[in-house]
């Protein structure tokens, strides 16, 4: 089966691959978990499991990429991230791998608990600080592409959305951020999928980041995206000043959080409510500053 092909995931085919290649957990029960992301078929395994099989080609690399670099990143985060049990073989015609991890408790950070929070601003600095701190040796297999590498399809995309947002601004910010200085810097560790819905909160607090799939080295800016998708104008004046980042840096962010807002308000907005509603406010916010 080609990486093209989207294979059928439902619960029976979960719970066979469960039974046969981690038996000690057959006789959990499994439940499927909503709302999962475009990447993953998502379920509860027990209380304290979650079972996530790849939805398509892009994302099979990321069980076993999290299992490796985890638990390095995690003694150095501030916040809680996965902690993966096992990696799933490909069977029953399912091709690809697939991971059992701890589950996280907590709720899906909302723009509407947390965006005007100077506290959860600081906190965020701080994740960020950290993982772009993380000190180990550069893999050639994680290198981040730059910016620039998704320049036609953002210009398509900007193309398409037609009077949705402001086309002559999307152009404006785009060539910004593309004639911006590039990185020039030592590759740093980013998470490089850093949006509100990949974080979580307890008790109103964040409490932990997942999702670690687009985990790599190179520029830092893809990450500022978060101060897009969470935050306001107030309080992404107070994570950037946390977080000591630097004009061109800041402008590459936006252009990175114009192209990935784009590309999901393209493929997703016209079936997805909730997904136009994030990204509007994601291209929205990018065109502010």
């Amino acid at each position: 089966m080609s990486v093209e092909t989207t294979p059928a995931i439902d619960a029976a085919l979960a719970r066979r691959l469960i039974d046969k290649q981690f038996p000690q957990w057959a006789e959990l029960p499994l439940l499927p978990y909503a709302p999962a992301g475009s990447d993953h078929v998502i379920y509860r395994l027990g209380a304290k499991l979650s079972v996530r099989l790849p939805r398509h080609g892009g994302a099979i690399k990321q069980a076993r990429k999290e299992a490796e670099w985890l638990p390095r990143l995690a003694p150095h985060l501030p916040l809680a991230i996965p902690v993966l049990v096992e990696v799933g073989e490909p069977d029953f015609g399912y091709p690809w791998p697939w991971a059992v991890s701890r589950w996280l408790d907590g709720e899906v950070a909302t723009v509407d608990a947390l965006s005007g929070s100077h506290e959860a601003a600081r906190v965020l600095a701080g994740f960020l600080t950290a993982l772009h701190r993380f000190d180990s040796e550069k893999t050639d297999d994680l290198v981040g592409l730059p910016l620039a590498t998704r320049d036609a399809a953002t210009r398509s995309a900007i193309t398409k959305v037609g009077d949705a947002f402001d086309t002559e601004a999307m152009a404006k910010l785009w060539d910004a951020a593309l004639a911006a200085p590039e990185w020039n810097q030592p590759p740093v560790w980013f998470h490089g999928d850093f949006h509100t819905g990949n974080l979580l909160t307890t008790s109103g607090r964040l409490s932990a980041v997942i999702d670690f799939g687009e985990l790599g080295m190179g520029d830092p800016a893809c990450d500022l995206i978060i101060a897009f998708t969470l935050m306001s104008a107030e309080t992404r004046a107070t994570f950037r000043t946390a977080l000591e980042v630097d004009d061109a840096t800041w402008t590459r962010g936006r252009g990175w959080a114009l192209a990935t807002g784009l590309n999901a308000y393209v493929s997703y907005a016209a079936v997805n409510p909730r997904v136009a509603a994030q990204t509007t406010r994601q291209i929205t916010q990018a065109l502010l500053g």
